[in-house]
């Protein structure tokens, strides 16, 4: 899985057909999709060049790689190509950065760290921490908690799971 994974067209390729709810689809409508994510064009702008790379890179290596382990059903005498429904019900993430974003596992060890800090000069007795009290720093701690775990969720769920959003994880359509 991770082989297959490991190739950003690959990942187009399973995001748009994820999208497309097993439905079937000509390697050229996929063709242009991806270029057009590869490429952050409108369909409508991308040059038959961008097209043509594309398009020949799914057909003669990408949908094989993807068939060959269990992840699409690709007919090469027709030009289709469908998810196939191991796939289909699978859900895959990519822990993908776009602009300024810090990765969940960097974000909650600053977490811990502020919190281990804040315990520490509350036992210790240190100002302004030690105005709190040990409940008041627990409610504290359980809601940043609360709001980090509601956080990475949505992030994982809704922004880099392939196929739940309009474009791809990778692409910054902001």
């Amino acid at each position: 899985m991770l082989e297959v994974l490991s190739n950003r067209r690959r990942r187009f390729t399973i995001h748009y057909l994820k999208q497309r709810n097993g439905d079937e689809v000509t390697v050229s409508e996929l063709a242009d999709r991806v270029a057009s994510w590869e490429n952050a064009k409108d369909i409508d702008q991308l040059t038959h060049r961008e097209r043509k790379r594309v398009r020949n890179a799914l057909r003669q290596f990408h949908l094989s790689k993807l068939a060959e382990h269990g992840f699409v059903e690709y007919d090469s005498n027709r030009g289709t190509v469908r998810l196939t429904d191991a796939a289909s019900s699978a859900n895959f993430y990519v822990d993908s950065l776009t602009g300024g974003d810090i990765p969940w596992g960097v974000y909650y060890l600053g977490l811990s760290t502020l919190s281990s800090v804040c315990l520490l000069a509350l036992w210790g007795g240190i100002y302004p921490v030690s105005l709190l009290s040990p409940y008041a720093f627990s409610v504290f701690l359980v809601a940043a908690l609360a709001v980090s775990s509601v956080g990475h969720f949505y992030d994982n769920h809704y922004r880099m799971r392939l196929g739940a959003r309009d474009c791809p994880p990778e692409v910054d359509d902001s």
